[in-house]
């Protein structure tokens, strides 16, 4: 038995759980889909997931991160008012969510805690979404990846056509189901059968395959095309690079953080002038180690999560899951 509303119905629950959360919703917003406030006016985009990925809501393209004032030989810092404001994201699917268990091992592991998305991950609460059919792009069941259930979520809501079933995981996830226990039916379901992936990679023996290969001449060949252009990264729900920066103004300023990327010569420049990477070769090369073998080595887990979208994004076709066969292949 399990938890079922009508798809149709679904703006009851949101509009209900929206009195406790700031609810986030996969939705089209200025000609772009991504999680969004919900209101009654927003159109939900379920049929296949979001171009941008709910990265943003932990680690923001941009945050400033504490003011300052600097006068004669003294320097105050203030600290910023902390949001307390529990969030709903509704919808979130499986490949999102092992990105944000990615962000997790970079952010809250190691011996360092970065109390900015800390915050906002321990006052969100995940429901999932099953997905129905692969996208064109779509391959994360090569990486370990099961589309129809979760890694992390606390509640996993099945699409089931022309209902939506819930399922609750943690004991977060069962007090939101009691929250709207009211609009629910129980009933007998079964899970749609999901269909078939257009794109496969085979990753097993890549990452050790990949510690030999830092030299190797493929990586001349495979950036010949790249353009530099870091739309992959931005895209990408477990890219983490960023800078930090400052805006002052007379003796007031504050500090802000925002996403970098290693296809930028600029992110390795360093200040006497040097830089590690200084050609389309050597930033590929990094991107595609760094995904396959180095955070592997780190954490014990890929940091790409087959979501496809840089594959969709790329401008000159750089397929992932063709790399990967061609790392397959080298001698």
């Amino acid at each position: 038995m399990m938890k079922i509303i009508a798809k149709e119905r679904l703006p009851e629950v949101l509009q209900l759980l929206a009195k406790d959360y700031n609810v986030l919703v996969p939705a089209k917003f200025e000609g772009v889909s991504r999680f969004t406030p919900y209101s009654a006016d927003v159109e939900l985009a379920l049929e296949e997931n979001v171009l941008m990925p709910p990265k943003d809501i932990f680690f923001p393209q941009t945050e400033k991160m504490y003011k300052f004032k600097a006068k004669d030989k003294s320097l105050e810092i203030e600290e910023l008012p902390v949001e307390k404001e529990e969030q709903l994201i509704f919808g979130i699917r499986s490949c999102d969510l092992k990105s944000l268990e990615c962000l997790d091992q970079v952010f809250l592991t190691k011996g360092y805690v970065d109390h900015f998305y800390k915050d906002k991950r321990d006052r969100t609460a995940l429901i999932a979404l099953s997905c129905l059919q692969p996208q064109e792009a779509c391959f994360c069941g090569s990486m370990g990846v099961d589309p129809q259930n979760g890694v992390g979520a606390d509640i996993q809501a099945y699409d089931l056509k022309d209902k939506i079933g819930f399922k609750a995981i943690s004991a977060k996830g069962q007090e939101i189901l009691e929250k709207i226990s009211g609009l629910l039916a129980e009933e007998e379901v079964t899970i749609p059968t999901f269909g078939e992936f257009n794109l496969k990679a085979d990753i097993e023996g890549v990452p050790e395959k990949l510690q030999g290969m830092f030299d190797h001449p493929l990586w001349a060949d495979i950036c010949r095309k790249c353009l530099n252009c870091g739309a992959c990264t931005y895209v990408c729900p477990t890219c983490h690079c960023f800078d930090i920066d400052s805006e002052v103004r007379g003796e007031d300023g504050v500090k802000i953080r925002c996403w970098d990327t290693c296809m930028f010569g600029e992110y390795t420049q360093m200040a006497g002038g040097h830089n590690p990477r200084p050609t389309k070769k050597e930033r590929v090369r990094n991107r595609f180690m760094h995904k396959l073998r180095y955070f592997p080595e780190r954490y014990k887990m890929l940091l790409c999560t087959g979501c496809g979208r840089c594959v969709v994004k790329c401008p000159v076709n750089l397929d992932i899951t063709a790399i990967i066969k061609k790392i397959k292949e080298a001698e």
